[in-house]
């Protein structure tokens, strides 16, 4: 795989930029997008410096062939991920090769819709305070990491400045409609256990994950990123445990190393050392690797 970082596609690509967010840069090609998935990596809410060579194309790479294999029990946005039918649109394809999705315009439901199969992270601090999550009264005696009895549709409210806003169904229902939240809660729950089954059978348990939907003619159409290290919690099976940190599959080398420092979280964060880097690359690879390899998951 190449090495080189690719921390913007500005200047590269001949249309008009629509979105620049901590990661995806959005294109206008008229009838349709461009997503330029970078190499940025971003923490703690900050964009850090600097960027993560192939974290861009791994994102990329795992999205389209998740998109590809559950294009016929959910259509998706996905056009092609091809930078050479770009054309005159981009100036060098190779710097592009491999982070590029052209997809279907559709009117962003602005809704994440989150899947937990086990009981970690936000939802464990939520459980923690009240045995509930999202609303969900959950059995009593659970422990860290520990898998649910089925898995829990928890929403948040997408929020484009600052965190998404964990909400109980009643409350997307309210603000999205009934019909649409039931339809959206049963595609995101059937997509996680196809997910949680296939990753399975790679030795990576999927913990949870969040899903992003649009409506194009009144269809729902899945979005953005579908089980990649930044949507999605995975965790290797030989490293599994309860009441303990799990080391998940992701920028967690980065995690580490801002969580040791002396940074302060309000103020603009340090410089990433080369081997902090380094490893945060090798686990994008890794995940990538064991996800992919044999095809078909």
């Amino acid at each position: 795989m190449p090495t080189e970082a690719l921390s913007t596609a500005e200047g590269l690509v001949r249309a008009p930029l629509l979105h620049k967010g901590k990661v995806r840069e959005l294109y206008d090609l008229g009838e349709h997008l461009l997503i330029v998935v970078t190499d940025r990596i971003s923490a703690f809410d900050y964009v850090l410096d600097p960027a993560v060579p192939d974290k861009g194309r791994v994102l990329n790479g795992l999205s389209s062939f998740w998109f590809s294999l559950t294009g016929e029990i959910q259509p998706n946005h996905v056009v092609h991920t091809d930078a050479e039918k770009l054309g005159d649109l981009v100036a060098e394809p190779g710097k592009l090769a491999g982070r590029i999705m052209v997809a279907k315009k559709a009117k962003r439901i602005d809704i994440e819709c989150v899947v937990r199969g086990y009981i970690t992270g936000g939802g464990w601090r939520q459980y923690q305070q009240g045995g509930e999550v999202n609303g969900i009264r959950l059995p009593d005696g659970l422990r860290k990491n520990g898998k649910l009895e089925q898995p829990i549709f928890t929403p948040a409210g997408k929020n484009d400045i600052g965190h998404d806003e964990d909400i109980p169904f009643g409350e997307m229902a309210r603000r999205v409609g009934l019909p649409l939240a039931e339809a959206l809660r049963d595609k995101s729950l059937h997509l996680y256990e196809y997910g949680r089954r296939a990753c399975e059978r790679k030795g990576i348990i999927l913990a949870d994950c969040k899903f992003e939907f649009g409506l194009i003619d009144d269809e729902i159409i899945l979005i953005d990123e579908l089980f990649t290290p930044d949507s999605s919690r995975f965790w290797a099976r030989e490293n599994y445990a309860l009441d303990v940190e799990i080391d998940s599959m992701d920028k967690e080398p980065v995690r580490s190393y801002l969580s040791g420092s002396d940074w302060d979280k309000n103020s603009p964060p340090p410089r990433l050392p080369d081997a902090v880097v380094q490893a945060t690359t090798e686990r994008y690879r890794d995940i990538y690797r064991r996800l992919t390899e044999g095809g078909e998951a």
